[in-house]
């Protein structure tokens, strides 16, 4: 059996499992758009709600997903090396890692009051639906923790397609799920944007299910001999050496987002559900370089696994192109076609001007965004998630969160106001200020993970060469 690395054309092996992977992140992605569009139109608290709670909810679920994500390099390495029985022991040992997580994840999950402590004073009526809409999310984090030991099986072994097919299944679910408990259809009484939650969580359970039933039922997957094993220390503690600090990683990167939500909420409802439509959206064209950056990382993780460092060097900067050219198609579709974009988020007028005003900036913001991506993905590859933890710590909490909350919110707010009236005239100031600020944090940080990227791999293609000389 060959990788699908083992190809002198890294392109095309990136593009084949790219495009399933982006449209399974499109698809799940679409759960997030789906709950901002319809709560959109049930009342202006839902929206509220649903703004601040997907940031609190997205901020915990990342971080223990990017735990989760370490099993792709680790398994991939293992394929491209053909230690299948690896991949197996791995995969069991992954699923005692989610049930760790999820207790974590729940506790945190459970006081939302210390979250909000950074916004301010909340509507009481948003900060009511806010705690039924996490606690009904709560329930359904076990299933999507564990549903991610199938999902990084499958990206490892280069074998998207049937996560793609589970994700568009549930995505139809989720929409008659939403239709029926967030409006009260079908005699049901309508729960606004709790009904939304309880939607999420019964479908993270169906998606594990069918997922789990899918992987036992292909004859590809027996050669892995996927069972549950008993707790291997030294295995869990390499997932966790990998996985953490991945998990930080993710959770440094959405922290800005969410702390520009809770920060963001004291500048109003109206403004919070304008930001609420910006920062989905950011979501959603983040899933192109994450699909390419998936791809790329599990393509070059094999390679590395099969000892062919040229081939890995060659696929990542093959995926590093890939990557810039799908961001500037990506940002001219949100620069000329806004308007249109906008009215299918919400009806109101108030939000739909705020809303516009701070989406100009958000061209721009994705290609730094894409970039900064794909050099993360590349360097996981490579197993090195310490160092690009290390930068995005300083760049995205100092220079973008910090400095974001400074300049728009502290001592230094009106600083930037000649600069931000040249770029987003018309926005509120301090939604404005964070969102350029965030960007240039993503900036510095994607130009210090390139550079930390081009050292490790000069390094590893002199000592390859200088083995093949000897050989």
């Amino acid at each position: 059996m060959t990788t699908s690395a083992d190809t002198s054309h890294p392109l095309r092996g990136i593009l084949r499992q790219s495009w399933p992977v982006l449209v399974s992140q499109w698809a799940s992605i679409a759960f997030g758009v789906l709950d901002t569009a319809m709560t959109g139109h049930s009342s202006p608290q839902d929206l509220a709600a649903l703004a601040l709670g997907v940031a609190i909810f997205i901020t915990v679920f990342i971080g223990l997903m990017g735990v989760m994500h370490a099993l792709i390099p680790i398994q991939a390495q293992s394929y491209g090396a053909k230690r299948f029985d690896e991949i197996g022991h791995a995969w069991s040992q992954g699923i005692w890692v989610s049930i760790i997580l999820t207790v974590f994840g729940a506790i945190l999950m459970s006081f939302p009051d210390i979250w909000l402590s950074l916004s301010g004073p909340v509507d009481p009526a948003v900060r009511e639906r806010l705690g039924s809409y996490l606690l009904a999310l709560t329930f359904g984090l076990p299933a999507s923790l564990l549903f991610r030991t199938v999902y990084s099986l499958a990206q490892a072994v280069s074998r998207p397609k049937m996560i793609m097919v589970i994700n568009l299944a549930a995505v139809a679910v989720k929409i008659f799920l939403n239709w029926v408990l967030i409006f009260g259809n079908l005699g049901m009484p309508a729960l606004g944007v709790t009904g939304a939650g309880i939607a999420s969580s019964i479908v993270y359970w169906l998606t594990l299910g069918v997922s789990l039933w899918w992987v036992w039922r292909q004859p590809f997957y027996h050669q892995f001999n996927l069972r549950l094993r008993r707790p291997d220390f030294k295995a869990i503690g390499e997932i966790l050496r990998l996985g953490l600090p991945m998990g930080a990683s993710y959770v440094v990167e959405v922290s800005a987002f969410t702390f520009m939500a809770l920060l963001i909420a004291q500048e109003g409802t109206t403004v919070t559900g304008s930001h609420q439509i910006t920062s989905n959206l950011a979501a959603l064209c983040y899933m192109m370089p994450l699909a390419i950056g998936i791809a790329t990382a599990a393509q070059t993780a094999q390679a590395i696994g099969a000892g062919d460092q040229v081939l890995a060097h060659r696929t990542g900067m093959t995926g590093l192109a890939v990557t810039f050219t799908g961001a500037v198609i990506t940002a001219c579709v949100l620069f000329f076609a806004r308007e249109q974009i906008v009215a299918l988020y919400t009806s109101d007028p108030t939000v739909t001007t705020i809303a516009l005003s701070l989406l100009v900036i958000l061209p721009f913001f994705h290609i730094i965004d894409a970039m900064h991506c794909a050099n993360v993905y590349l360097l996981r590859a490579h197993k090195i998630a310490m160092v690009p933890l290390m930068i995005q710590t300083v760049t995205l909490t100092i220079i973008g969160l910090v400095g974001g909350w400074y300049l728009g919110f502290g001592p230094g707010r009106g600083l930037l106001e000649p600069l931000r009236q040249w770029i987003m005239p018309n926005a509120p100031a301090g939604a404005a200020t964070m969102w350029m600020m965030a960007g240039l944090g993503l900036l510095t940080s994607g130009l210090l993970l390139y550079s930390w990227y081009r050292r490790i791999v000069i390094s590893k293609l002199h000592h390859h060469r200088q083995a093949g000389k000897h050989a």
